[in-house]
C-alpha cells in the first residue's frame, strides 16, 4: 500500500536584494531633478520681475506722455490806417493779424495734431478767425506756426466804445484763442489725446501799428 500523497508546500517569494548604492542613486537623481525645477521657476520668476521692473521704469520715464507746451512768439498788425478822421479811417478797411506760435514737444514721440485754430476778440466778440493745417511736432522738438486772421471790421465798428479807445489812448485792447488738438503715440503702445489752448489778451496800438501788453495763459485738457 503506497503512501499518502504529501501536500507539498509553496515555495516562498524570491527577494531581490537591494543594495544601498542603487537606492542613493535613484534618491540623488531625484533630488537633482527637484532642485533644477526649483532653479528654472527661480529664474523665470527673476526674468519675470526685471522685465516687469523695466516696463515700470519705462512707463514712469520714457513712455510717460507729457503735455505740450503751446507759446505766442509774437503778433503782427498790419492795414491800420493812422490817418486822422472819421472812426473807419483810423482802423482802416483790410486789417490782419499774424499770429506766430509754437507747440513744445517735451515727449520721446512725435505730437501729431489736426487743424489749429486761432481766434480774436473784442469785448467777447468774435472778430476774426483763421484755421492752420495739421501737422506734427517731433520728439523734444518745437513746431512753429503763422496764422493770419482776417479782422472783421464790420464787427468792430458796431461797438460805440471803440471811437473812444482810437481817440483817446490810441489803443485798442483785444483778445484771442487758439485751440491745438493732437494725440501723442509712443510704440503703437502707448496713447494720449491732448488738446493744448492758450488764451491772451493784447493791445494794439493803433498809432504805432504794433502789439503791446501780451498776456496769455495756457490751459489742457486730456
Amino acid at each position: 500500500m503506497n503512501d499518502p500523497e504529501h501536500v507539498r508546500p509553496l515555495a516562498s517569494a524570491t527577494v531581490l536584494p537591494v543594495s544601498d548604492e542603487s537606492f542613493s542613486n535613484n534618491n540623488n537623481k531625484s533630488l537633482r531633478r527637484r532642485r533644477n525645477r526649483i532653479r528654472c521657476l527661480i529664474c523665470v520668476t527673476v526674468t519675470l520681475l526685471i522685465l516687469v521692473t523695466i516696463v515700470l521704469s519705462l512707463t514712469f520715464t520714457v513712455f510717460k506722455v507729457k503735455d505740450p507746451i503751446i507759446r505766442m512768439n509774437g503778433v503782427r498788425v498790419n492795414g491800420l490806417d493812422t490817418t486822422i478822421g472819421t472812426q473807419t479811417q483810423l482802423l482802416g478797411t483790410n486789417i490782419s493779424m499774424i499770429v506766430d506760435v509754437s507747440v513744445k514737444n517735451p515727449n520721446a514721440a512725435s505730437f501729431r495734431y489736426s487743424n489749429t485754430t486761432t481766434g480774436i476778440y473784442y469785448k467777447g466778440n468774435v472778430v476774426g478767425e483763421a484755421r492752420g493745417p495739421p501737422g506734427r511736432a517731433r520728439p523734444h522738438r518745437t513746431a512753429r506756426m503763422n496764422m493770419t486772421v482776417d479782422i472783421m471790421v464790420n464787427r468792430l465798428l458796431l461797438d460805440p466804445g471803440l471811437a473812444r479807445e482810437v481817440s483817446g489812448s490810441g489803443l485798442v485792447n483785444v483778445g484771442s484763442y487758439t485751440r491745438v488738438s493732437g494725440k501723442v503715440t509712443i510704440m503703437g503702445i502707448v496713447k494720449k489725446h491732448i488738446t493744448v489752448k492758450m488764451n491772451c489778451t493784447m493791445a494794439v496800438n493803433v498809432t504805432a501799428q504794433a502789439i503791446q501788453d501780451v498776456d496769455c495763459k495756457n490751459n489742457i485738457d486730456v
